[in-house]
């Protein structure tokens, strides 16, 4: 007789068939990006091949204007407009380094040393985004006004003689200055500095410090060594978000400033609203973005990170 172990072996369940994934769930993450894609055609691609047609063309507001690709606009621009240029540059350079300067150490704090307080901090340090961008630049012109407790004390300390051998102010005066522009663009894109360096920092891990502590370093070179390095991403984004949008500014140059001072926003202004002439403000457009473009490439070579906040 046969016995159960004499049986023979089951064969085993075929495995259930795959099934295909479905198109349409390939086709989803497509479709969330189409907004996106759609909003960046219609706001700023299409604008941008408007303008660059624009920037070619010879004409008259009165007759119209026709594409005939006329690329000496752009050399025209650059030769009439030069000095502002630089200028632009320049304004926009010393206030991201002077909102690196006084963004760094309230970041710092926020980041390590303010406790309790951080979200309050916070706040304040976002408290100008309340108002309007015109309402703040309007109140650092009564700020610095000649009559104003400002320039009283700086005329009493002479700080003013010092500043107007430098070239920055003029006499006892600090309106219709550089320096009173460079002052506009630092804390009006202050906040874009600090926030930044503030995610950056706040992400660092705090048993670095203890353990570069254990190895005997010295506060300085633990913030030389680990802190200012691993705050890199924050530094390069801070300084991006602050030269960037000051260097095509024109409101505080306009305001606080005066036409010893006006940088290529002004003009680019001006050749749209006032003068008419769209095919030298379009060239002026483009040659502005393809200088900013230039100087944050090779700025973001040279920083070393690419990981940015």
């Amino acid at each position: 007789m046969a016995t159960v172990t004499d049986a023979p072996p089951l064969a085993p369940a075929p495995a259930p068939k795959e099934r295909p994934p479905r198109k349409r769930g390939r086709l989803t993450p497509y479709w969330l990006l189409l907004p996106g894609i759609l909003w960046l055609v219609v706001f700023f691609a299409l604008p941008m091949v408007y303008q660059a047609s624009t920037s070619v063309q010879t004409g008259s507001l009165e007759d119209g204007y026709k594409v005939t690709w006329h690329f000496a606009t752009y050399w025209d621009a650059v030769a009439d407009y030069w000095p502002q240029f630089l200028r632009s540059i320049a304004y926009a350079g010393t206030a991201t380094i002077l909102c690196l300067l006084l963004g760094y150490p309230l970041a710092y704090l926020i980041a390590f040393r303010a406790g309790r307080w951080r979200n309050l901090i916070l706040i304040l340090v976002i408290a100008p985004f309340f108002t309007s961008f015109l309402i703040r630049t309007l109140a650092w012109k009564t700020i610095l006004a000649d009559s104003g407790p400002v320039v009283g004390a700086l005329n009493t300390l002479h700080v003013l003689d010092v500043t107007s051998w430098l070239g920055v102010t003029a006499g006892d005066r600090v309106l219709a200055t550089p320096l009173a522009v460079v002052c506009g663009l630092t804390y009006n894109f202050l906040p874009f500095m600090i926030l930044p360096l503030y995610t950056s920092l706040e992400r660092i891990d705090g048993r670095l410090h203890e353990a570069a502590g254990d190895l005997y370093a010295r506060p300085f070179t633990t913030f030389r060594k680990v802190t200012f390095p691993l705050s890199m991403p924050g530094v390069v984004s801070g300084t991006l978000l602050t030269f960037i949008p000051a260097s095509g500014d024109y409101v505080n140059a306009d305001l606080l400033g005066s036409t010893d001072t006006r940088m290529v926003g002004n003009v680019i202004q001006t050749q749209f609203l006032r003068i008419l002439d769209y095919p030298t403000a379009a060239a002026l457009s483009f040659i502005l973005m393809a200088g900013i473009l230039a100087i944050v490439t090779l700025y973001i070579r040279k920083s070393g990170t690419e990981d940015l906040v």
